[in-house]
């Protein structure tokens, strides 16, 4: 008899849905540029999401931490908070993310807007698709 009201018990809590944070080796693929050369190649890295003080948290090993407000369906919408330099002279990188986290994956599509620093003005756009599972 205990053991009935256990397993039913257990079968009536509701399932929690993942909150996608974790660590995930991810793969980037180019979706689209107005670049006219590519100023950033990206192909693999490590993507770590997280709740912090209750801000979400998206940082991109080793290279830049955006940041949003976390939601409970596994939305993921975030951006870098200043500019951040890049390789190429001249151009500083506004970096943001959107997708979604389910089951253990990520499907997220990021973008680097780039601007000129002599102007401050848009210089041109990047988006790659961001995909693989959690490690």
């Amino acid at each position: 008899m205990r053991l009935s009201a256990l397993v039913l018990l257990a079968l009536a809590t509701p399932a929690f849905a993942d909150d996608g944070t974790g660590t995930y080796d991810v793969t980037y693929a180019d979706a689209g540029s107005t670049c006219s050369a590519n100023p950033v190649t990206l192909s693999k890295g490590k993507l770590t999401i997280a709740v912090k003080k209750g801000a979400l948290d998206v940082s991109f090993d080793p290279m830049f931490q955006l940041v949003g407000t976390p939601t409970k369906d596994g939305t993921i919408n975030a951006k870098t908070t200043k500019l951040i330099g890049t390789s190429v002279g001249g151009l500083s990188a506004r970096y943001s993310i959107v997708g979604h986290v389910t089951a253990g994956s990520v499907q997220l599509a990021l973008t680097a807007t780039y601007i000129r620093q002599d102007t401050n003005k848009p210089y041109c756009a990047q988006t790659w698709n961001v995909t693989n599972a959690k490690k």
